[in-house]
């Protein structure tokens, strides 16, 4: 199905829309400006679930419990670059009609678009990793399943993610919103009760420049880095905006890319409420009580009730931990789907797509379970969120080329100001990282 787009600056035309069977389904209707706010409401929470999900908490307990309020500030870098990028990604999706992996596929040779498409899978395998383990925490810690048999579990969730897709686009992203307030409230509970130091946190939203020459708080550092700026969700954000039925015109591009910034900001902000209020309750409960070598999600949950003294603490965290899981995994599932749609170019069914991704996670995470227990969990959890971090270069650069691109962009091209600051964040994540492999070469050697 061809369809009329802009094609200035491009390889080969755009051929097929993203998402085909969601494709501009949700109408915008005019009127005053809350109501095409609330219209465009939800892509940019679908985008925020994974900027919560269990990958973050597993860096922001280590983060809290061993170095108190001091990562916090890496969190709120890492949110404001996130706020940026993803703006981007739903720019580049409106004006261009093509997602991050569309373009992609249309302005790089095939050689290189499929080494891109092959650095994303591993992205979206780290991540669903992530997401297998998190979840199956949360089934150990609620109901005493086994790890192998939560992480067995697990595998089911296709089904419900195929059933909300059936019943139209708008009741995943209402699920998706719920469960984001189930995990808001849970947090909020918990810090009213644990009672941080209200200096302490202040302080520790400034950078401080300990973080850079201690290679252990890099290390979590990056992986906050890598849980909270996710590659897939570039390529997820650029695809789901186009859900939307705004006017394919100048005037109608340019206030959908408007509202698609809002929504995402004000989504992204609960992120960054839920991801320093993870570090926060670490740092206020198990750093206070001197227990700085919790790293890992079972540990925390049995030392919050006792270290609080108030009876179901610990039900609220796994209970918060398994709504992430489950939110990650309606996420994760569109992503995997855009990316092997946008880089390929072929079609498979959700189900089957879904199943592939799982099954990815799913091995390494069962074996880590069965031979390694739950340290093994906690630590490769960890591993996942770094992977996710150094993938992450080979997503924000194309999209901050393609946005600073007039050929491709026209009118919407980033202005200077904005193409600068792009850049900047881009070699900023790139610099970190590759400050984190000497750190971890060096200490291997």
């Amino acid at each position: 199905m061809a369809i009329s787009a802009r094609e200035t600056g491009w390889r080969q035309p755009r051929v097929a829309p993203s998402l085909a069977e969601v494709y501009r389904t949700i109408p915008v209707s005019g009127g005053k400006w809350w109501t095409k706010l609330l219209a465009f409401a939800g892509p940019g929470y679908l985008v925020a679930v994974g900027y919560m999900d269990p990958g973050n908490w597993a860096t922001d307990l280590a983060g809290g419990a061993r170095f108190g309020y001091t990562l916090l500030s890496v969190i709120l870098l890492s949110n404001l670059m996130a706020i940026l990028l993803q703006g981007l990604a739903a720019k580049l999706g409106i004006v261009t009609g093509r997602d991050l992996a569309q373009a992609c596929r249309d302005h790089y040779s095939r050689p290189v678009s499929l080494g891109l498409w092959v650095l994303c899978e591993i992205a979206i395998a780290a991540c669903d990793l992530a997401e297998v383990i998190g979840s199956a925490i949360a089934l150990n810690l609620l109901f005493g399943i086994p790890l192998p048999w939560g992480i067995a579990i697990t595998a089911l969730d296709v089904l419900v993610i195929l059933y909300l897709q059936n019943r139209g686009f708008r009741l995943l992203e209402a699920l998706v919103i719920v469960l984001i307030a189930t995990i808001a409230g849970c947090f909020l509970f918990e810090i009213l009760i644990s009672k941080p130091d209200a200096m302490g946190v202040l302080k520790g939203f400034v950078p401080r420049p300990s973080i850079l020459a201690d290679p252990d708080k890099l290390y979590i550092a990056i992986g906050i880095l890598g849980a909270t700026v996710m590659p897939h969700n570039l390529y997820l954000h650029s695809s789901v905006v186009q859900t939307r039925s705004y006017q394919e015109t100048p005037a109608g591009r340019r206030e959908a890319v408007k509202f698609a910034f809002i929504d995402s900001t004000v989504a992204l902000s609960f992120a960054l409420f839920i991801n320093a209020a993870i570090l926060i309750v670490a740092a206020a409960t198990l750093h206070r009580a001197g227990e700085t070598g919790v790293a890992e999600t079972q540990d925390a949950y049995r030392l919050l009730t006792p270290l609080l003294g108030v009876t179901g603490a610990s039900a609220v965290f796994a209970f918060a931990l398994l709504a992430s899981g489950q939110n990650s995994t309606l996420t994760g599932t569109l992503a995997g789907q855009i990316v092997m749609e946008g880089f390929l170019n072929i079609r498979i069914r959700p189900w089957l797509r879904r199943l592939i991704t799982r099954l990815i996670a799913i091995v390494p995470a069962a074996l880590t379970a069965i031979f390694f227990g739950s340290h093994g969990t906690a630590q490769l959890l960890i591993l996942s969120q770094v992977i996710l971090s150094l993938q992450l270069s080979f997503a924000v650069f194309p999209l901050v080329r393609f946005t600073s691109d007039r050929l491709k962009m026209g009118e919407f091209v980033n202005p200077f100001w904005l193409k600068a600051l792009a850049y900047t964040v881009a070699v900023a994540i790139a610099g970190f990282n590759a400050w984190l492999l000497v750190q971890i070469f060096s200490g291997l050697v």
